[in-house]
């Protein structure tokens, strides 16, 4: 790792113990140098706990060798040019709200970031439906939100919610020339903005876990009410032309017109509005 790299992202124990000084003391936080998948590190422990649940649970790592993103896209990342953790939680919710968590996280790591943003510079993040965020319409960071039933769970609505988050810390210009497709880091937003500038590692981390713990907790005690209204604020997609594609075959075409309630991307078309649920489903812009 050079030495910028080594400044912004410390240690690994060193890591954890910011992490344990900034959240709340019942957090199970570590932070390892490297690892498969911090989710799938996550979901084997949900899945065979069988003593009292060590959740909130935060784990992290420099550097991911099976990272994940969504369906089933492989996570790029070196050590020290991405911000990689994972989050496990215990949330109440019927099995039929779960893929509204997506649009849910998307928003509420949108609006955590902004808040590290100064107000001239805050609406050039933004979310592209179901979790992506984009800064100048390159990509930023990736969601993976993924459920299970916990090896304890004795309610029919009690989940187990495990969230990975990916942010690029540099490398944005060679990954658009390697992917061909824009892609964005937190270097160039912190190149732009005086107060991004001075969000370390911890910090970002720390805001992030804690706006998730909140919006889950409320979606657990209030459901989704006001859900469309709030993804305005941050929506990349509005008004644009959009193609909605699963494994590459054309499903859906029109433009988009926001979120419903149950977090579902609407589209106007030649026949009308329709809603498009999260799945394996790529959403793509037209030129």
């Amino acid at each position: 790792m050079d030495h910028e790299d080594s400044e912004f992202l410390p240690a690994p124990e060193a890591l954890a113990e910011e992490l344990r000084a900034a959240l709340p003391g019942a957090w199970r936080i570590d932070w390892a140098e490297r690892t498969g998948s911090t989710n799938a590190d996550l979901l084997a422990r949900a899945r065979h706990d069988r003593g009292v649940p060590a959740r909130p649970w935060l784990l992290g790592s420099h550097l991911q060798e099976q990272g994940r993103g969504r369906a089933g896209r492989t996570w790029q990342n070196r050590r020290g040019a991405n911000l990689m953790f994972s989050c496990a939680f215990d949330v109440f919710l019927q099995a039929r709200q779960l893929p509204t968590l997506a649009p849910l996280v998307g928003m509420a790591s949108c609006e955590t970031l902004r808040g590290l943003l100064g107000p001239d510079t805050r609406k050039r993040l933004s979310m592209k439906w179901p979790n992506d965020l984009l800064w100048d319409q390159g990509k930023l960071a990736g969601i993976l939100i993924e459920t299970t039933r916990a090896g304890t769970a004795m309610a029919a609505d009690h989940f187990i919610v495990i969230i990975g988050f990916g942010l690029n810390l540099r490398d944005a210009r060679a990954l658009s020339q390697s992917l061909d497709r824009q892609v964005s880091d937190w270097a160039g937003i912190a190149g732009a903005d005086a107060r991004a500038a001075r969000a370390g590692a911890a910090t970002l981390v720390a805001r992030l876990a804690l706006a998730w713990y909140e919006d889950l907790n409320r979606a657990t005690a209030h459901g989704f009410e006001g859900l469309a209204a709030r993804y305005a604020g941050v929506d990349a997609l509005e008004g644009q032309w959009l193609d909605v594609l699963d494994d590459g075959r054309l499903l859906h075409t029109g433009i988009a017109c926001g979120i419903d309630d149950q977090g579902r991307l609407l589209l106007r078309g030649a026949h009308g509005e329709i809603a498009v649920s999260v799945g394996e489903i790529s959403v793509r812009t037209r030129p």
